[in-house]
């Protein structure tokens, strides 16, 4: 698991796959989400938006970080 630091005390779902470097793309994000293939918190979430604050991890297809701040 790598720790991703974020400005601030929150970060949306969507922004943070890319900034992590767990997708490549905005629409690849998109489509994973959607598919319910990211889990954070060991949960599927499919909303983009959701929003993720310190502590939180997120995992796509096997590759695992934490939001951290």
């Amino acid at each position: 698991m790598r720790d991703v630091p974020i400005d601030g005390d929150m970060i949306r779902l969507g922004q943070f796959l890319k900034l992590a470097d767990l997708i490549d793309t905005g629409g690849e994000g998109k489509i994973l989400i959607a598919s319910g293939d990211v889990t954070v918190n060991g949960e599927i979430d499919v909303r983009r938006g959701r929003q993720l604050h310190p502590g939180d991890v997120v995992e796509v297809q096997g590759r695992r970080a934490r939001v951290v701040s």
